[in-house]
């Protein structure tokens, strides 16, 4: 009995597996390109709607940056 229900249970979760979809929720990637002048601070409050302090973490974050520094021409994934 026990057997049985494993094996219905295993099927199961396979159809639910193969029957679900990827989330667009997330929606698609922004980048910003670095203007001559431009810190993270500026870039986070032009980008990013809430506390620019946030906004620089999360710049820092997604773009894996060891520090402020950022230079005109790179492009970062922005908020």
């Amino acid at each position: 009995m026990f057997g049985k229900f494993l094996l219905l249970l295993c099927a199961a979760v396979l159809a639910v597996g193969l029957a679900a979809r990827g989330s667009s929720g997330a929606g698609p990637k922004h980048t910003y390109v670095v203007q001559p002048g431009d810190t993270l601070w500026s870039v986070a409050k032009r980008t990013y709607s809430g506390d620019p302090r946030q906004g620089v973490w999360e710049l820092e974050r997604r773009n894996h940056l060891n520090g402020p520094t950022i230079v005109p021409g790179e492009k970062l994934i922005v908020p």
